[in-house]
């Protein structure tokens, strides 16, 4: 009896080892965003002996179908909007487990150097996204270029205009590639995430959000797993200067940090 408890005990703690040995799984988008959170990953790994796998995506969808199944333990690409868009289409259960960076959106043009020179009748690509598609309409409408039904409906579409008074054309793009078709319309409205390796920069955008922009991103995971002290130790290591210093460098200053020092 005393070897069972023993074997049971051994066996017990070499789980518990064994689990504790596993990465956390973390899922970004391609780009920049992954260079800053490999930072971040360094932090975590010097700072709480914290191991870390980056999982990188080139979309929006995926990385949140594998946060739900498993594969992921928390993904860090998405604002709260489109999080509460996913949700409810979806039915996923999740949380917010810390913030990350405000990556304000813009309107690019190979074309015309001002949002003035930009022509009745213009072709203009929206991300087929629905909030970021209903951000990049509210943005027009701010500016005076869109009257919409309700500003206020984070996932307006084309379909919400009550008055194109320039008559734009609008085309729904998968965000990621936007960047690809930019010289085939008039005007694109493309997020940093994709804007950036495609040598676009924000100071360049036709239009753009102001660092008042709600939208900041986050560090999302599996309802209840947000008091978990390896996700508390992933978020403690994002937010820090090292991190704050990278996503500067990368995004030239367009990377606003969306949580309280």
């Amino acid at each position: 009896m005393q070897k069972l408890v023993i074997g049971s005990l051994a066996a017990l703690a070499l789980g518990i080892g064994a689990a504790h040995a596993a990465p956390l799984k973390v899922g970004t988008v391609a780009g920049p965003e992954t260079d800053v959170m490999q930072v971040a990953v360094d932090i975590a790994e010097e700072r709480h002996d914290l191991d870390v796998e980056i999982v990188e995506f080139t979309d929006y969808v995926t990385p949140n179908a594998a946060l739900a199944d498993g594969s992921l333990d928390a993904n860090a690409f998405q604002h709260e909007p489109y999080m509460q868009s996913m949700v409810n289409d979806r039915g996923y259960d999740f949380a917010v487990a810390g913030y990350t960076f405000v990556y304000p959106i813009g309107a690019y043009s190979e074309k015309y150097d001002s949002i003035e020179a930009l022509p009745d009748g213009a072709r203009i690509a929206l991300p087929n996204d629905p909030s970021n598609e209903g951000r990049s309409l509210i943005l027009m409408h701010n500016k005076g270029l869109i009257e919409l039904n309700d500003p206020t409906n984070l996932e307006a579409t084309p379909i919400d205009i009550a008055d194109n008074p320039h008559d734009f054309n609008f085309r729904e793009i998968e965000a990621a590639q936007l960047p690809r078709v930019l010289p085939d319309v008039d005007m694109a409205f493309i997020n940093n995430t994709f804007a950036q390796p495609a040598g676009l920069s924000l100071d360049d955008a036709l239009i753009k959000e102001g660092p008042e922009s709600p939208y900041v991103n986050l560090i999302v995971v599996r309802s209840g797993d947000e008091d978990r002290e390896d996700i508390r130790q992933l978020v403690d290591a994002y937010q820090s200067e090292a991190v704050m210093e990278k996503a500067d460098e990368l995004f030239k200053g367009a990377a606003v940090p969306g949580w309280t020092e």
